[in-house]
């Protein structure tokens, strides 16, 4: 038996006031999942920051013990510099050993002040990370109890929403399917999830622009779909609504 266009918005009507029912109670849980989900990405790039700082320190301990190798080759190259100064044959030996020396003394103090730089590079960084951890802990403690107040909701809702889940699925295979493709494509881009709405004092229930007259007694006789002109929703008769409303 075929169905009649009647028969076929009432079917919509059913699933939208179903769906609608869903998203009233998933509304329940606010914007949590997406304070979760920001806070979750937020420790993660925390973390991530201070591993970076870590690694610097690793760094900088590496430069800093490289400095320290440099002043131990520059301390045997001065003992052996002077060693040879004991055994010289002139003047032009004794001057180029000497400068041998003073460039190594140079070395020294060189390694000495970049030993320096970097003692306070890391002294800097560990500041940062104590910092950051606090931070890091703060954030956490939040994460932490968002996660708690969401699975509370989850719980309390679960139930019913699976409920309501199955419903929708059953529904739908009621729908023919190019008007299931059409009402879940509508749905989808509608920021308050109606994609079947009805006539409210002569204009649409989604968008709240007028609906021309001739149009509204198409919606009234049920001969054929009608979409609103302007958000392209599917118009349906306020008193069928209302009707299914009082049955439920």
């Amino acid at each position: 038996m075929e169905l009649t266009i009647a028969d076929k918005l009432e079917s919509l009507v059913k699933l939208q006031e179903i769906d609608s029912r869903l998203d009233e109670l998933r509304k329940l849980r606010g914007d949590l999942p997406e304070e979760v989900k920001d806070l979750e990405d937020e420790v993660i790039g925390i973390e991530k920051r201070m591993s970076r700082f870590q690694s610097e320190i690793d760094s900088y301990n590496e430069e800093i013990e490289t400095q320290k190798q440099n002043k131990k080759d520059s301390d045997k190259l001065i003992v052996k510099y002077k060693d040879q100064q004991m055994n010289v044959r002139n003047n032009r030996e004794y001057d180029a050993i000497s400068k041998e020396l003073e460039l190594q003394e140079l070395e020294i103090q060189l390694a000495d002040k970049r030993i320096r730089e970097t003692d306070y590079k890391i002294k800097t960084k560990e500041q940062d990370i104590e910092e950051t951890k606090a931070t890091l802990d703060a954030r956490k403690e939040v994460l932490e109890q968002k996660r708690k107040e969401l699975d509370r909701l989850i719980v309390e809702s679960q139930e019913e929403e699976e409920k309501l889940l199955k419903s929708s699925a059953r529904q739908a295979k009621k729908v023919e399917e190019r008007l299931l493709k059409a009402y879940n494509k509508i749905r989808g881009g509608a920021k308050n999830g109606l994609a079947v709405v009805a006539i409210d004092r002569g204009a649409c229930g989604g968008c709240f622009n007028v609906v021309p007259p001739q149009m509204q007694a198409d919606v009234m006789e049920k001969l054929k779909i009608i979409i609103c002109e302007h958000c392209g929703r599917i118009l349906a008769d306020a008193d069928a609504i209302k009707v299914h409303r009082k049955r439920k």
